[in-house]
């Protein structure tokens, strides 16, 4: 309740700041999921600051929340208010009271390249299926990869098809882009000579709802540093809500081994140093699947996660491009195997990605700007 009256005052403040007219060249970047260089945004904002520059260009992130009044309910307000292209990586409840006019663009680009979990309308449920509603039914462009992903997203934000479009995402330029993610990989090492040659697997679980309430890391760090060589190291990159609930004693005995890379500005860099990732139903999979590396998939609560959870958009254990472990132990001794799922890994890429050009920011430009 606390929060819908902060959304609705931030309307409020919204409807007055109006009165000021639209800026046509004018963007707000909303980016409450991911604020780096690195994310969908980030990417469009350095490509219009060099190509665009009678832009201006105005950003909000997590940090401007309702806990800061005069950032968000004045000077993001004002701004939201006031462009003429709205760019968003998330859902942005206020934006559920807000009368946007029909002269602005409202662009998601969500902060998932795919999706193996059912998300949005089709997992949301009560108050926040209601609002979520609402606010994305202010989307006039929502940017995917894929005629799959198409389907499935005009389902999750209850959009018409006709508002999803198939342009590719600006985070799939970044990873195709080998001598940029060799640039990444080449800064990351000079920042942590220490892990220079090492073997490194990324260990990135995506979030479970009722982690909400009881934040948890589900590896025995202690037994799996038992089946590392000394020259591999485990990063750990937790969600946002978990890590700031990650206590000290979790590492105690793998320091040296095992690193927190959770707060890390950047996930696209961890994937590129990364020479193996484990996960389970995170979205990052899509990215990782183009770096054509190993990856393995900790279902530990796959049952449960299916029936009681989010559950999933297609049979999981037939979807993903690799390995499916439901086992601490299963995980362990996989850990020193060699295994390859070439055939399912470019199966999967085909069904998800459009364009493989690095074109995706070039056609996103181009629609919303007229920019050739």
């Amino acid at each position: 309740m606390l929060k819908r009256i902060g959304y609705i005052v931030f309307a409020g403040f919204f409807s007055v700041f109006r009165l000021f007219g639209i800026r046509e060249k004018k963007i707000f970047f909303i980016a409450t999921h991911d604020e780096s260089d690195e994310g969908n945004l980030g990417l469009v904002a350095e490509r219009v600051r060099r190509e665009m520059p009678e832009y201006a260009l105005r950003f909000m992130t997590k940090r401007d929340g309702i806990r800061r009044p005069l950032s968000f309910f004045f000077l993001r307000a004002y701004h939201m208010a006031t462009a003429g292209t709205i760019f968003l990586d998330n859902v942005f409840m206020p934006m559920a009271y807000t009368p946007i006019s029909k002269r602005v663009k409202v662009v998601q680009l969500w902060h998932g390249t795919g999706t193996i979990k059912k998300f949005g309308q089709d997992s949301d449920t009560g108050e926040v299926a209601r609002i979520s509603k609402k606010a994305d039914a202010r989307i006039t462009h929502l940017i995917v990869n894929s005629e799959k992903t198409r389907e499935q997203y005009a389902g999750a934000f209850a959009l018409p098809r006709e508002r999803v479009h198939v342009l590719g995402l600006p985070r799939t330029d970044l990873i195709l882009d080998e001598e940029r993610m060799e640039e990444k990989r080449a800064r990351f090492f000079r920042q942590y000579p220490e892990l220079a040659g090492k073997r490194i697997t990324l260990y990135a679980p995506t979030f479970r709802d009722d982690e909400e309430e009881h934040p948890r890391q589900t590896l025995d760090l202690g037994s799996l540093t038992g089946v590392m060589g000394e020259d591999e190291a485990l990063f750990l990159r937790l969600h946002p809500h978990v890590a700031a609930h990650f206590p000290d004693e979790w590492l105690r005995g793998c320091e040296g081994r095992v690193y927190n890379m959770s707060d890390y500005p950047g996930v696209t860099t961890l994937l590129a140093v990364s020479d193996r990732l484990i996960t389970d139903y995170s979205s990052v999979v899509y990215e990782y699947a183009l770096l054509g590396r190993p990856m393995i998939f900790y279902a530990y609560d796959l049952e449960k996660f299916e029936k009681e959870g989010r559950s999933f958009y297609e049979p999981y254990e037939e979807t993903v491009p690799g390995p499916v472990v439901r086992s601490q132990r299963e995980l362990e001794r996989l850990w020193g195997q060699d295994f390859a799922y070439k055939d399912r890994l470019e199966a999967f890429i085909r069904q998800n990605y459009e364009f493989l050009d690095k074109g995706a920011i070039n056609r996103l430009l181009k629609l919303i700007f007229g920019i050739k």
